[in-house]
C-alpha cells in the first residue's frame, strides 16, 4: 500500500538529573563532593534509507508516537549517568518534514543517508562535584536535566526520479514502465488502472563498470480538471516535481475515439494549471500504441498533427506492448537527463 502523507508525534529524551553526593569512605576524613552529572537525553532523528527498499510512509502512518530514551541520573563516585538512546526513524528518500502546527518546513530529506534531528535530547544536569572550587569545597547543589522536546510533524513524500511519465488515463504509462524496468504495476485496458505512483529503474545497455540507470516515476492518469481535484492524478502530481524530464505518453488510437492532439493539449493545460514550473520541464512526447495503427499513412497523419502543434519538442513513435521504439526512447531520455542528474542521489539495486 502506497502512503505519501503521515502525521507523527515525536518526543526526545529528558536529560538526567545531577546528583548531590559526598564520599563516605573509611580512613578518608576529607571525602568531598562526588555527585556525577546526569546523562543526555536521546534525540529523535529522521533518516533516509540508503537503498530503494523504503519507498512509502506506510509504517509511520500506523504508528503515530515515537519516543527517544531518557538520560539516567548521575551517580556517586563521580559516575556520569548513561545517555538516553537515540531514536532513528527511517523514511523514504524525498520526504519533506513540516512542523504540523506552524507549517514550517524543517527539512527536505533528498539524499540517501541524510539525517535530520527533529527533537533534540535534553542535556544532563550537573552533579555537585561539578561545582566544587577553592571557595566552595562542599557544594550542596546540583541542576536538573533539561526537559524533552516534543513535536507533531507532518511528513509528505515527493518521489525522486529522473523521468516522470504523464498522460491521459490508459495512455500506456504502466505498460511502458513494466517494459523498461523490473517494476510490475497493475496493467489493464480500462482507465485509472494505476491508483498510486510507481517507481521503476531502467537499466540501459553499456559498460558494466559505469552503469546507466534511469529512475522512472509513473503516476495515475490526468483528466480535464485534474488541477482542481478531478480524477486521481492531482493527488500525486507532486511526485514528478523533482524529475529532470517528462515523458508525455499520447495514445495514438484511443479506444474512446478521442483526438490524440486534444488529449495531449488537455494534459499540458492541467500541468500548467498545477505548476508552471512543472509544465516548463523538458519533455519528450511519446506517441504510444503505434501497433494499433498498422496503416503507415494513419500513423504519419497523427505524428504530423502533433509534431506541428508542439514545434521543436522531440516526438517519438513507440509501442510499449511490443517494445517498438522503446529502446530508442530510453536512450533519448538518458542523453537529456545525464547532464542534470543529481550526483548525490544513487539508488542501489
Amino acid at each position: 500500500m502506497f502512503v505519501d502523507r503521515a502525521i507523527i508525534y515525536v518526543r526526545s529524551g529528558k536529560g538526567g538529573d545531577g546528583l548531590v553526593s559526598f564520599r563516605r569512605e573509611k580512613f578518608n576524613a576529607k571525602g568531598g563532593p562526588d555527585g556525577g552529572d546526569g546523562g543526555d537525553g536521546g534525540s529523535v532523528v529522521l533518516m533516509t534509507s540508503t537503498d530503494a527498499a523504503v519507498d512509502t510512509l506506510l509504517d509511520l502512518s500506523g504508528r503515530h508516537h515515537r519516543y527517544a530514551g531518557d538520560g539516567r541520573p548521575g551517580r556517586a563516585k563521580q559516575c556520569h549517568g548513561a545517555d538516553g538512546e537515540e531514536l532513528q526513524v527511517i523514511v523514504p528518500l524525498g520526504t519533506l518534514v513540516y512542523e504540523d502546527q506552524t507549517e514550517q518546513l524543517l527539512g527536505d530529506l533528498d539524499e540517501p543517508g541524510k539525517r535530520l534531528i527533529v527533537a533534540r535530547g535534553g542535556r544532563g544536569g550537573f552533579g555537585n562535584e561539578h561545582f566544587k572550587s577553592a571557595t566552595e569545597q562542599a557544594p550542596q547543589r546540583s541542576t536538573p536535566g533539561e526537559p524533552a522536546e516534543e513535536r507533531t510533524l507532518r511528513l509528505e513524500l515527493k518521489l525522486i526520479a529522473d523521468v516522470g511519465l504523464v498522460g491521459m488515463p490508459n495512455a500506456g504509462k504502466s505498460m511502458l514502465l513494466a517494459a523498461v524496468s523490473a517494476a510490475r504495476p497493475r496493467i489493464g485496458d480500462y482507465p485509472f488502472t494505476t491508483l498510486e505512483p510507481n517507481l521503476g529503474i531502467a537499466q540501459l545497455p553499456g559498460d558494466h563498470h559505469v552503469p546507466r540507470r534511469l529512475v522512472i516515476a509513473d503516476i495515475p492518469g490526468l483528466i480535464e480538471g485534474a488541477s482542481q481535484g478531478q480524477g486521481l492524478g492531482h493527488e500525486f502530481l507532486r511526485h514528478i516535481e523533482r524529475t529532470r524530464l517528462l515523458v508525455h505518453l499520447v495514445d495514438m488510437a484511443p479506444i474512446d475515439g478521442t483526438d490524440p492532439l486534444a488529449n495531449y493539449q488537455t494534459v499540458r493545460h492541467e500541468l500548467s494549471q498545477y505548476s508552471p514550473a512543472l509544465a516548463d520541464k523538458p519533455q519528450v512526447i511519446a506517441l504510444n500504441k503505434s501497433d494499433l495503427l498498422p496503416d503507415e499513412a494513419d500513423r504519419d497523419a497523427v505524428v504530423g498533427r502533433i509534431a506541428q502543434a508542439v514545434g521543436r519538442q522531440p516526438v517519438m513513435v513507440v509501442s510499449a506492448a511490443v517494445r517498438t521504439g522503446v529502446d530508442a526512447l530510453m536512450e533519448s531520455c538518458w542523453h537529456q537527463v545525464k547532464s542534470h542528474k543529481r550526483p548525490d542521489v544513487a539508488w542501489q539495486v
